[in-house]
């Protein structure tokens, strides 16, 4: 079976939630690709990069990166290194690392990304934008709130003029925002952009949408820290009801908002 019939059958899968049969299904599409292809075949190198997503979709941290880290190298020695698919390469390796705690290692691949991004696509390209968006998600997680904030309104402004208020990518920059908010104490100013950010994403991307569900999450902290807890508590529950249902029980994010929820509950 061809690969581009194999992927698509992949997406549908990971679509309904089937997450170990796309799994299944990319391990022996790579392995028949390398026995008949060889190692270094393009589409070897597309079915690791395949199979490394759903292993981030899983949590599966190390394997992913393992992957990423393998395909990485080889579109830098076949396409060099300000390729934009080498960029995106590099982009999902910061990603995982940033997923594993490994903020300076995230840091140094996010500042590579978004300063060739620029240089190359411009400063109001979709892929500087999300590089920019990812290197203030590190500078928020290493305490530097300033420089996470400059990124992120330059970041939300220039994604309402070019892509729409509504636009998923303008939410994510919004919602990216109102944490920096969050974790200053500016709960007022997080809040207003967090309701929105759910309202909208409800409506456009649906109620089981996984950024749908990242913004009842967010909501729901802040909600906490302003001592509305009864509220906080209800709209958590309800996240975490579907992302077990949608991402499985064992997902770190479902086992995170689960240990919340009991926190909370006593």
């Amino acid at each position: 079976m061809g690969i581009s019939l194999w992927s698509d059958l992949t997406w549908i899968y990971l679509e309904q939630g089937r997450v170990h049969i796309a799994e299944a299904q990319l391990t022996q599409e790579k392995t028949d690709l390398i026995n008949t292809c060889g190692t270094d075949h393009v589409l070897v190198e597309l079915s690791k990069d395949m199979l490394s997503r759903i292993y981030n979709f899983q949590g599966r941290w190390t394997e992913a990166e393992q992957l990423e880290v393998e395909v990485m190298d080889i579109r830098k020695a076949k396409l060099g290194p300000d390729n934009p698919d080498t960029l995106t390469s590099m982009a999902n390796l910061a990603s995982t690392l940033w997923n594993q705690g490994r903020w300076d290692e995230a840091e140094q691949l996010q500042m590579q990304v978004m300063e060739t991004s620029k240089a190359r696509l411009g400063a109001d390209h979709h892929s500087t934008l999300t590089s920019m968006a990812n290197l203030a998600s590190t500078f928020s997680n290493q305490g530097r709130w300033d420089e996470a904030e400059q990124l992120q309104m330059q970041v939300m402004d220039i994604s309402k003029s070019k892509l729409g208020p509504d636009h998923p990518g303008t939410l994510l920059s919004m919602a990216n925002l109102a944490l920096t908010f969050s974790n200053q104490g500016r709960w007022d100013e997080a809040e207003q952009l967090q309701v929105k950010v759910m309202e909208t994403s409800k409506a456009k991307l649906g109620p089981d949408h996984p950024d749908t569900l990242i913004s009842m999450s967010d909501l729901a902290f802040t909600w906490r820290s302003q001592l509305r807890n009864a509220e906080a508590l209800i709209l958590l529950k309800n996240c975490a009801q579907a992302r077990q249902r949608i991402l499985g029980q064992r997902h770190p994010d479902s086992l995170s908002t689960l240990a919340t929820i009991e926190k909370w509950s006593h």
